[in-house]
């Protein structure tokens, strides 16, 4: 899996005054709209979303084109599942977004629909971002961007479209002056990986684990360490999709247990274990996550549905 390069969570605080070097920024005056906007994201950031959302609504009252607070409270809506009115305030955040932070305001408009499951709606927005990034010849951002929207797609089920944007992800990389050999196999990793995803998705098991050996092979080529609790996540996910529930669980469980998404693959592959008790623990972690990214968009309203006994 390529580590969403720019898997960003969006609840982070923003710097609100002009400094110059070697001078402690000033706190936000008490009252101010970027005082309430940090205040409401330290809220959001502790699960309690109507709070955040009730002072980034004084925040506009005071400021009605303020970009951070239309972004986060798109952000506080998305957590709440009120995908439409989460829009709205993302719409106006790409209106009122400087032109250094446009490609955030974009990202989260696309992360909004891939809470709601519409891969197609969210490649509008990412797509812009990765053409800008290849046409300021960022190939590495791009590539993230691609795979970004590659993970929206896979998850929503659309492989087709998935294999088309890893593979755009990767070609960018690719194109990367002075590519060392460690970063091109770190990229053959990641390939690889999606590669082993897609085929798990699609049943082809057989395959899936041809390209988990050469996801492994190029893996320690890349000598990464960073990048090594990635391959137990791999593992785990085509075990979870042949049905191989026990070695998905023991993998899984190897992986990052602050990813929503893996939280909520563990859950599921309790839940077909017959383990009803973990599996119920482990949508409940799920919900602890505030962040707004591609995991938690499929992990957390999936969790809501399985607590709520839908």
């Amino acid at each position: 899996m390529f580590r969403v390069v720019i898997v960003v969570c969006l609840l982070a605080c923003f710097a609100w005054t002009q400094q110059s070097p070697g001078v402690p920024a000033s706190a936000p005056a008490p009252g101010s709209p970027a005082e309430l906007v940090k205040q409401g994201e330290k809220r959001n950031s502790e699960g309690k979303q109507d709070e955040a959302l009730a002072l980034y609504s004084q925040a506009l009252e005071q400021s009605p084109n303020l970009y951070e607070a239309h972004l986060d409270a798109g952000v506080a809506l998305d957590l709440k599942g009120e995908y439409q009115e989460a829009r709205k305030h993302f719409a106006k955040a790409i209106e009122a977004a400087p032109a250094d932070v446009k490609a955030q305001a974009l990202r989260a408009m696309a992360m909004s629909y891939a809470f709601e499951g519409n891969a197609k709606e969210a490649e509008k927005f990412e797509q812009q971002v990765f053409v800008a990034r290849l046409a300021n010849r960022d190939f590495t951002g791009a590539a993230g961007i691609a795979n970004e929207l590659a993970r929206i797609y896979l998850e929503s089920g659309d492989t087709e479209n998935a294999y088309k944007w890893y593979k755009a992800g990767y070609e960018a990389a690719l194109q990367k002056p002075g590519l060392s050999e460690a970063e091109k196999n770190l990229w053959i990793f990641r390939w690889e990986n999606a590669q082993a995803r897609i085929a798990a998705r699609r049943a082809h098991h057989d395959e899936a684990q041809k390209h988990v050996v050469a996801a492994k092979a190029a893996l320690d080529k890349a000598n990464n360490p960073e990048q090594a609790g990635f391959y137990p996540y791999l593992v785990g996910y085509v075990a979870f999709y042949a049905g191989d529930y026990p070695t998905a669980i023991a993998n899984l469980q190897k992986a990052d247990q602050s990813d929503p998404l893996i939280l909520a693959l563990l859950a599921q592959a309790y839940e077909k274990s017959g383990d009803q008790a973990r599996a119920m623990d482990y949508y409940h972690k799920v919900l602890a996550s505030n962040a707004h990214n591609p995991t938690n968009a499929f992990a957390r309203p999936l969790a809501k549905k399985k607590l709520a006994g839908v």
